[in-house]
């Protein structure tokens, strides 16, 4: 899902409900309530979507998904329960049970700390040690919008107040607790297969060469289809791969070759690529987020996303990019000399061959800077 959107907060929501539910809500009031937004609250980085769509990146999963941001986080969801407990007359659910400000607060980060973890899970990580550490950490086992917690976590909530509704607050403890159990046991399963798909993709031959670096995404729903990606000395390769049976699906498979890096090319491309990145940027935060979203909430891993989706949207802009790119990068030349030298049909490019030509062979010159 994109970054621009809500990320899907109906998870956390229901995880922060559950893990009340466990035992919290029996300490003190409010658990419930406190330990719903506070799952759900690292996710108010959002609003700095509204700076425009680099600076909400550049702070997507930052300071409030991180271990110290959290204590803010806490503090801000528990300050918003006092004020509604205020409000509402400093009354609660169960008279003979008062808040406790204090373990609201210790609660509220536990819930916080939950939708760290979920997101550390899906393919898109967290960042739990900004501002000291940016390293991005991701466990890439559960897609970002999974049905199967749905089908876990709502049971959960709404099975006791059917059954158990004649019974005494708080109910619905063994409930909770069978369903954080059975999370556990998908997210252990989903760990299982992942691996599989992991060790499958570093034995796979990609033309007789074995990947230096894999990866495995996952789809919604489907335990054993995983989206992989390798990538070898020369190219970079992806595709579908099946856990249980070890199979790729050599009909999606998609090879896409790395270009060559010389003196000549690092030199060219240290001097012309803020060209194409600037247009490339430009181009992309022109591409529509919804179609994106759309993409991931059908299946798509990211790689798919961006080239079936992201990628020929922006086409028009990145070609424009290219296009100025290369001109500059054509007629580079302090770079090129400095880099690489001017060895005739080894470094030598046409800029560097009209300038030794020059005192020479002005003719010669002419006709090659026509």
């Amino acid at each position: 899902m994109c970054y621009k959107l809500p990320l899907e907060p109906i998870t956390h929501f229901l995880t922060g409900a559950v893990l009340a539910r466990a035992g919290f809500n029996r300490k003190t009031a409010l658990a419930t309530a406190t330990m719903t937004l506070a799952a759900e609250a690292p996710d108010l980085d959002v609003f700095w979507s509204f700076k425009g769509p680099v600076v909400g990146f550049a702070h997507h999963r930052g300071f409030t998904h991180s271990f110290l941001g959290l204590i803010f986080v806490s503090a801000l969801v528990t300050g918003f329960m006092y004020l509604v407990w205020r409000v509402r007359g400093r009354s609660t659910n169960i008279p003979n049970l008062p808040p406790r400000w204090g373990m609201l607060f210790m609660f509220a980060y536990v819930a916080g700390l939950s939708h760290i973890l979920l997101d550390y899970t899906n393919n898109y990580g967290v960042r739990p040690f900004w501002p000291f550490w940016q390293k991005w950490y991701s466990w890439d086992i559960v897609f970002i919008v999974e049905p199967a917690l749905y089908a876990i976590l709502v049971p959960a909530l709404v099975l006791p107040e059917i059954f158990s509704r004649h019974d005494a607050l708080p109910r619905g403890r063994m409930a909770a607790a069978i369903a954080l159990f059975c999370v556990a046991g998908l997210y252990l399963a989903r760990d299982h297969e992942h691996r599989n798909a992991v060790h499958v993709l570093q034995r796979q031959e990609f033309k007789s060469a074995l990947p230096a670096r894999v990866s495995a995404y996952p789809y919604y729903w489907h335990l054993f289809r995983w989206y992989a990606v390798a990538e070898s000395k020369d190219f970079f390769a992806s595709s579908d791969i099946d856990s249980g049976t070890g199979n790729l699906n050599h009909s999606m498979l998609e090879l896409v070759a790395k270009p060559p890096e010389t003196a000549v090319t690092l030199a060219v491309a240290y001097v012309a690529s803020p060209l194409y990145i600037r247009q490339a940027i430009a181009a992309f935060e022109a591409t529509d987020p919804d179609l994106a979203a759309a993409s991931r909430t059908l299946g798509a891993g990211p790689g798919r996303t961006f080239f079936r989706v992201l990628l020929p949207l922006a086409r028009g802009g990145l070609i424009a990019g290219l296009a100025l790119s290369f001109a500059r990068g054509l007629g580079e030349f302090g770079a090129t000399i400095m880099f690489a030298g001017s060895l005739q049909k080894v470094t030598q490019t046409l800029p560097l061959a009209i300038y030794a030509e020059f005192d020479r062979n002005f003719d010669a010159t002419l006709a090659m800077g026509g």
